[in-house]
């Protein structure tokens, strides 16, 4: 035996600062798995490696229940729809369903550039015609313009013809995705599935008025603070304005602004 192995010392450190900082990020983010938690530590500058910060995770007992994955669509009943490369030049909506505490049914509008990744505006009411979408459209552009494209389904509010007089009028191109294929308009999917999870899941409202405020302030941390892996493990409003800002695009996620 090599003469270091009786004198070996371990180099072990303490954790204990990013246990308790790992434990109060998990309580506050409790939809967040490990890789999330580590990429805000890391933009904290407590840790480096994502090992550690794994080894940690599971020896506090914070693991979430892994979900059964589906089944993945075959490829060949997938559409390629063009990808964005710039910011405001291809936007998706949809609409969420929820409730308040009482049973009473509210909507949501949900709106995502899909290249920047950001949400300008997230409308919460208990009806949302297609005059109403264009009105919100409308208050988004007087902060940050208009598309030049919108994906969006085949759902009433959005096949009306206020929203196809609207969008004529502004020359914005609407692209209808095919009946009962959700995977065609699979960003503003995603962001759904991230704001149901996140959000609407982990909160109760008592009105309107409090669901706004709810939603408001979730969509506000989820432009400026949620890291989103795809593009680059950065918030969307830093991202956006990494590569807005030479091309002199106009954005904006300012909370007071969008409000009603």
């Amino acid at each position: 035996m090599h003469r270091t192995t009786y004198t070996y010392v371990s180099q072990k450190k303490d954790d204990e600062h990013i246990r308790k900082r790992l434990r109060e990020l998990a309580q506050k983010k409790r939809k967040y798995g490990s890789p999330m938690l580590h990429i805000l530590l890391r933009r904290e500058g407590l840790v480096i490696n994502h090992k550690r910060t794994e080894r940690i995770y599971k020896e506090e007992g914070l693991s979430l229940r892994k979900k059964r994955r589906r089944k993945k669509t075959a490829s060949e009943s997938r559409v390629e729809m063009y990808r964005a490369s710039k910011p405001n030049e291809k936007w998706a909506m949809d609409f969420v369903a929820d409730s308040l505490y009482n049973g009473r049914r509210l909507r949501m509008l949900t709106v995502i550039d899909e290249y920047t990744r950001e949400c300008p505006v997230i409308e919460v009411d208990t009806s949302l015609t297609g005059h109403r979408v264009t009105q919100v459209l409308d208050r988004v552009a007087l902060n940050r313009g208009l598309p030049e494209s919108i994906v969006v389904d085949n759902g009433p509010e959005f096949i009306s013809k206020a929203l196809d007089a609207w969008a004529y009028k502004r020359g914005i191109k609407l692209h209808f995705i095919r009946p009962g294929k959700p995977s065609d308009n699979c960003f503003i999917e995603s962001f759904n599935g991230t704001f149901r999870e996140e959000c609407l899941n982990e909160n109760w409202f008592l009105n309107i008025k409090d669901a706004r405020n709810i939603v408001e302030n979730w969509r506000v941390e989820y432009n400026r603070e949620r890291p989103h892996t795809s593009i680059g493990k950065i918030p969307p409003e830093e991202f956006a304005l990494q590569v807005a800002a030479p091309m002199g695009i106009p954005i904006s996620s300012n909370k007071e602004q969008l409000m009603l």
